[in-house]
C-alpha cells in the first residue's frame, strides 16, 4: 500500500494542462520540483504524466507527494491525544494546560509534538509533525495540527490573509469599562528579554478584540472580567501583552502584570477555530469548552 499523501479529483474540461488543473490546489513550482526528484509522481488514468500532459474531461487525475519522515532528533513519545477531528489533512486536538507544542534543547521530551509522533507511528501515518496553530504552553484549548507540509504550505496562506478565525477566552483583572472594545497596538520584544513582548512603536501591527462576557468578583471581593477575544493577527503573546497594556492583565499571567493567588497559569484558552478545509473547500469550525478550574474563577 502506497503511503505517500495524495490528491486525487476529476478533469473537468478538454484542452486543459495538467498543471492548470493541479495549480487549484496550490502546488507551487518547488512543490512539483520535489514532487518530480524527490519520489513523488503525477498520474493521469494511472499513468505517469508530465505536466505538460493535455488532459480529456474525466480523466482521473492522482498526485503523489513525495514521503515525509519524521522530524530528525524527535524523540516518539505514546500519551492519550484529545482529539476533536481527524482527517487525511487535519488533526485538531484539545490541548491541555502546562504542555509545550514542541520540544526544546532543555526539554526534548514530554511535549505535544512528541505525543503527535508517537500517534502517527501508532497509525502508520508518515509524516512529520506540522504545528499550523500554536498555543503558549500554560495555555490550553484547541490547536490544528497538518500531517503534511502541503496542507501546512497552504494553511500558512491562510493564515497570512488573515482566514483562520481564532477565539478565545479569558478571566482578566478588574472590570472593563466598555463592554466590546477594539486594541490595535504594535506588539514587539522587549529590549531587557527574550521571551516578553510589550506594546511599542516599532512593533509589529496587532489587533485585538474583546468583548465582555461577565464581570464579576473573587472570594476577596477583587474585581475580575469573563472576555472573549479575537485576534485579527497572530503576534507572540499578543492577548496577553494587549490586555496587560489596556491595564488588565489576566489572572494568572504574572509576566504580564497579572497574579497567582487566584489561579496557577495565564487564564486563557482557545474556545473556537474556524477554517477552509484547503482540499475540498469546507468551512470547518471547532469549539472546546473553557476547563472547569477557569470557568469557576467567576463562581466563587
Amino acid at each position: 500500500m502506497d503511503k505517500r499523501f495524495k490528491l486525487q479529483f476529476q478533469a473537468t474540461s478538454d484542452g486543459q494542462l495538467l498543471r492548470d488543473a493541479i495549480s487549484k490546489f496550490g502546488i507551487s513550482k518547488r512543490g512539483l520540483t520535489s514532487i518530480k526528484y524527490n519520489g513523488g509522481a503525477l498520474l493521469v488514468n494511472g499513468q505517469e504524466r508530465t505536466v505538460r500532459h493535455v488532459l480529456n474531461r474525466g480523466d482521473l487525475i492522482t498526485v503523489f507527494f513525495p514521503p515525509e519522515e519524521f522530524s530528525e532528533g524527535l524523540i516518539i513519545e505514546h500519551k492519550d491525544l484529545a482529539i476533536l477531528y481527524e482527517d487525511d489533512a487535519f488533526l485538531i486536538l484539545d490541548k491541555p494546560p502546562f504542555l509545550n507544542i514542541i520540544p526544546s534543547r532543555e526539554h526534548p521530551t514530554g511535549s505535544l509534538a512528541n505525543y503527535i509522533g508517537g500517534y502517527f507511528e501508532e497509525k502508520g501515518i508518515h509524516s512529520t509533525v506540522h504545528i499550523v496553530t500554536r498555543l503558549d504552553r500554560d495555555t490550553s484549548g484547541i490547536v490544528c495540527i497538518a500531517k503534511h507540509s502541503h496542507v501546512h504550505h497552504l494553511m500558512g496562506l491562510q493564515q497570512k490573509q488573515s482566514l483562520i478565525n481564532k477565539q478565545y477566552e479569558a478571566i482578566v483583572h478588574g472590570h472593563l469599562k466598555e463592554t466590546e472594545m477594539s486594541i490595535e497596538a504594535p506588539i514587539g520584544r522587549k529590549e531587557t528579554s527574550i521571551i516578553e513582548r510589550e506594546v511599542r512603536a516599532d512593533g509589529q501591527y496587532s489587533h485585538t478584540d474583546a468583548k465582555v462576557v461577565k464581570r464579576g468578583y473573587t472570594k476577596t471581593m477583587e474585581p475580575i472580567t469573563h472576555v472573549r477575544l479575537k485576534l485579527h493577527t497572530g503576534r507572540t503573546h499578543q492577548i496577553r501583552v494587549h490586555m496587560a497594556h489596556i491595564g488588565h492583565p489576566l489572572v494568572g499571567d504574572e509576566l504580564y502584570g497579572g497574579s497567582r493567588k487566584l489561579f496557577n497559569r495565564q487564564a486563557l484558552h482557545c474556545v473556537f477555530l474556524e477554517l477552509v478545509h484547503p482540499l475540498t473547500g469546507q468551512q470547518l469550525r471547532f469549539t472546546s469548552e473553557v476547563p472547569q478550574p477557569m470557568s469557576e474563577l467567576l463562581n466563587n
